[in-house]
């Protein structure tokens, strides 16, 4: 049974650190959003700060698929995964969210969530409603989970962090079993 102990050594903490970045997508701080509706995404990603809670938008899915979609994936994908941007913010920025507001709401203000984020590390427009995000999951600022791929969306004018992508990391929080709405 010892070539069984590396692999537990291995499963435990690569298990609780996606616990953790789930928690961070589903949490929330009392730190109210600074940016209107109307907001639109710096040109940089390097210029964004995901706790600001900046919405970068386009007008058409032909802009979407422009230079700056990447950007506007960017700054929206870090958002959503920041354990200091609001539930509402969260949920605006999650493909079909209110779908899963209760999901979002119940995590909201866990502790190991605020220290939380992501590094979107490439991103691949791959049509003008659909791109490809690579990323890390970051807990204060270290790298805990890499190398994770997501679908992003584009939705009602804006990039979203793609439900079944979501629905990933909120399976592999419930040992393998996703919640009934990620069935539906």
């Amino acid at each position: 049974m010892r070539f069984h102990l590396p692999a537990r050594r291995i499963a435990g903490p690569a298990l609780g650190l996606a616990l953790a970045a789930t928690i961070a997508a589903c949490s929330s701080s009392s730190s109210p959003a600074t940016a209107s509706p109307s907001s639109v995404a710096p040109t940089s990603s390097a210029a964004s700060s995901p706790a600001t809670g900046s919405s970068a938008t386009a007008s058409s899915p032909g802009q979407a698929a422009s230079g700056n979609a990447k950007a506007q994936i960017t700054s929206n994908w870090e958002a959503f995964f920041n354990g200091q941007t609001s539930a509402a913010k969260k949920i605006a920025l999650l493909e079909n969210g209110q779908k899963f507001a209760s999901v979002i709401n119940a995590q909201a203000g866990s502790g190991l969530a605020g220290s939380a984020g992501a590094k979107v590390t490439a991103v691949v427009v791959n049509s003008p409603t659909k791109a490809t995000v690579s990323y890390d999951i970051t807990l204060s600022g270290a790298t805990a989970l890499p190398n994770q791929t997501g679908t992003a969306v584009y939705q009602n004018g804006t990039w979203k962090v793609g439900d079944v992508s979501f629905c990933q990391l909120l399976k592999l929080e419930n040992a393998g079993t996703a919640p009934s709405v990620c069935s539906g």
